[in-house]
């Protein structure tokens, strides 16, 4: 995960979430990643944590009002691909909760980062915070597809439009509109791993903006 400065010229094409656009290489190899399922529309999930999605023991996150997150296709109908995607939904929510509250000590953030990955997390977003920035508007998150490698650990791929989410002035509260392009569609690829309370914990993000597998 790389951490990024925020100036404004930057805050006009990051948005939604900050943090996971910002990790790892978008340019990177994005091999075994362009059969993504195709998502279904149909089922949308609005924000994970607040939606009553979170499980017994998971913090619950509310979003501010100007900012929601939807996962559309997030259920699978398999019990262990559909417990992955609602950690991940949660691990989505606590790092845009994280930027909105301004606070990269969020001890929620180790409920769903681990390892190199949760000091990564914690960098960037204090980051955000540093250079004056919050988010708003909606984030969209489809075609996820997962790989069960063994009992404790597993792959996500998904991507995210960021067309409607747009970086705010934490002071001024002036939103930076945004044109969409293909860059506001970016390919997120994960590896998670189970703890021993069962919370799928992110050890691992890169991204990649403007793939082809979620560009329309």
């Amino acid at each position: 995960m790389k951490r990024r400065s925020l100036p404004v010229a930057a805050a006009l094409v990051a948005t939604a979430t900050l943090l996971t656009t910002a990790c790892g290489s978008e340019g990177g190899d994005s091999k075994g990643n362009d059969g993504i399922v195709g998502a279904d529309t149909g089922d949308t999930a609005v924000s994970a944590s607040t939606s009553g999605g979170a499980t017994t023991g998971r913090p619950k996150i509310s979003l501010p009002n100007d900012l929601t997150d939807t996962f559309e296709g997030w259920k699978t109908g398999d019990a262990v691909h559909d417990a992955i995607l609602g950690d991940v939904a949660r691990t989505v929510d606590v790092t845009n909760y994280a930027i909105t509250k301004g606070d990269a000590d969020l001890p929620e953030l180790g409920f769903y980062y681990r390892s190199g990955a949760l000091a990564d997390a914690k960098d960037w977003v204090e980051s955000i915070v540093k250079d004056g920035y919050t988010i708003t508007g909606t984030n969209r998150y489809y075609n996820a597809k997962v790989d069960v490698f063994d009992p404790t650990s597993a792959g996500v791929v998904y991507c995210e439009d960021q067309g409607r989410a747009y970086a705010k002035d934490r002071e001024s509260n002036k939103v930076y509109r945004t044109e969409v392009t293909d860059k506001s569609y970016v390919l997120y690829t994960t590896r998670l791993e189970k703890n021993e309370q069962g919370v799928w914990q992110t050890t691992k993000l890169t991204s990649q903006r403007g793939h082809k597998s979620c560009t329309p």
